[in-house]
């Protein structure tokens, strides 16, 4: 590794806490289903985990939505780089975000993606940085509240690097 990395929250708290939200997503949609939103890049390793620890029916898509680039930093610049391939009309929605930091992102799709006409819509968040918020939203299910740190690890990048440690960590840069 090119950058010292502190563990913030270990692999164990990881797969605890993604169990609980996943049991309660299913009770909250107990005989019903649900249509996980997966934000790429960051969110495929918690979506394909909690997809896989919540009961109930589960479809999914994938969106690719960004205001970072390279940097450690939000741009400011939302981008749409990948819209859903199916209808959300009449579904369950969860949107699935690695980690909420200054809210623009997410201030820009949740009123896009409410256009289209699901039944409900949902904000899951693995991780959220409340003292970075620019621009509130709703989060429905939240993984961990974290302090003013760049995180890497399950999923979390910095330029493309460190996504596979199965931990969430903080980078010294």
């Amino acid at each position: 590794m090119k950058h010292k990395i502190n563990v913030l929250i270990s692999e164990e708290e990881v797969d605890r806490k993604i169990r609980e939200l996943g049991e309660q997503i299913s009770r909250d949609y107990a005989g019903e289903a649900v249509h996980l939103v997966c934000i790429l890049k960051g969110s495929v390793f918690i979506t394909c985990e909690l997809a896989k620890r919540i009961t109930v029916p589960v479809t999914m898509d994938f969106m690719s939505v960004s205001s970072y680039g390279d940097g450690t930093k939000s741009s400011g610049i939302v981008k749409l780089a990948k819209d859903l391939d199916e209808t959300i009309e009449g579904k369950n929605v969860i949107v699935v975000e690695d980690i909420i930091d200054s809210g623009r992102t997410l201030s820009y799709l949740l009123p896009v993606l409410r256009e289209r006409k699901p039944k409900s819509l949902k904000l899951f968040a693995f991780l959220d940085k409340p003292e970075r918020r620019v621009k509130e939203v709703p989060v429905d299910y939240c993984g961990f509240c974290i302090p003013d740190e760049f995180v890497v690890g399950y999923g979390l990048d910095y330029a493309q690097q460190y996504r596979n440690l199965p931990y969430v960590g903080i980078v010294e840069v």
